[in-house]
């Protein structure tokens, strides 16, 4: 026989968090604000023989 799931304790914020959410409603969910930044960067520096063949590549 499979023992009983003992309940768990009586915690404030989840009682306060499920009203909050009956009563306005759950908030939305976030989005991913890719970094231009880190976008616009190459992953690695071009070697100096790429360099040397292609001179419009900056690097």
């Amino acid at each position: 026989m499979a023992k009983k799931k003992k309940p768990k304790p009586f915690r404030a914020v989840t009682a306060v968090k499920s009203a909050a959410r009956e009563h306005i409603g759950a908030p939305p969910p976030t989005r991913f604000v890719p970094d231009v930044k880190m976008k616009a960067r190459p992953k690695h520096k071009a070697t100096l023989p790429k360099i040397l063949a292609d001179p419009d590549a900056q690097g």
